[in-house]
């Protein structure tokens, strides 16, 4: 199912599901999606979907619809287009294609996981408290824990999520940054595993995490190898 993440200055407002044949997009209340800014015309675009097509019409608005930059009065929306309304941007997403996209981009699988770091941050007093805590993650995993989720706040992936499932998980870009998420009975934690640049710690809320693991809180926003990301428990 496709859907449309609303965004304002890479920041996501709200997601909607792509599940009805039409969705009117304005300032006024009546509309799908509603956009309350003196930018936005009262019924400023509509999105038609037939199938497994979606197609884009501008309304005659004030200020005009956009498709990747381009002004349009028709478009036949593809997965990745963006469609600016006023200031406001919609992100127009096939979710198949996005989490394959995403994991290829973000999430290092077991077989290419820079291993050697991995081992050595796990190693016995390597990091001191990072060495405990994935440790212990591996151990403790099968214990009772909280839910918990990433979802991605900047760039491209915005809006995509993804479970934290598993004991130990590892995002970034090797060659760039990699940090690894590690669960714990008491929590999840963040710890640096690895960085083009030595000492180019992953940010929690704008704060460099250092050596250390550190404990993740609700609604944290983490910032690894260019992209902002925030989590979430429960």
């Amino acid at each position: 199912m496709a859907r449309l993440i609303l965004s304002l200055d890479s920041q996501v407002l709200a997601e909607y599901n792509m599940n009805k044949e039409r969705y009117t997009i304005g300032r006024l209340p009546d509309n799908d999606i509603r956009i309350d800014n003196p930018a936005v015309s009262g019924h400023h675009s509509l999105i038609i979907n037939i199938l497994n097509d979606s197609f884009l019409e501008d309304l005659n608005s004030t200020n005009g619809t956009y498709v990747n930059g381009k002004l349009i009065k028709k478009h036949a929306l593809q997965h990745g287009d963006v469609v600016t309304v006023g200031h406001h941007q919609l992100r127009f997403v096939e979710d198949d294609e996005q989490q394959d996209e995403f994991e290829k981009t973000m999430v290092i699988q077991p077989s290419a996981r820079p291993v050697d770091k991995l081992r050595n941050v796990a190693a016995d007093g390597a990091a001191g408290p990072s060495a405990t805590g994935i440790r212990k993650a591996l151990a403790e995993g099968q214990q009772a824990f909280k839910p918990a989720k990433l979802q991605v706040l900047s760039g491209a992936f915005a809006g995509r999520e993804l479970e934290l499932s598993k004991a130990l998980t590892t995002l970034g870009r090797p060659g760039v940054q990699v940090a690894a998420i590690t669960r714990r009975a008491d929590g999840y934690f963040i710890v640096h595993v690895d960085s083009e640049t030595e000492g180019d710690y992953p940010l929690v809320n704008g704060a460099a995490i250092g050596a250390q693991a550190r404990k993740l809180q609700d609604n944290d926003v983490i910032q690894l190898a260019g992209v902002k990301m925030g989590f979430f428990e429960g």
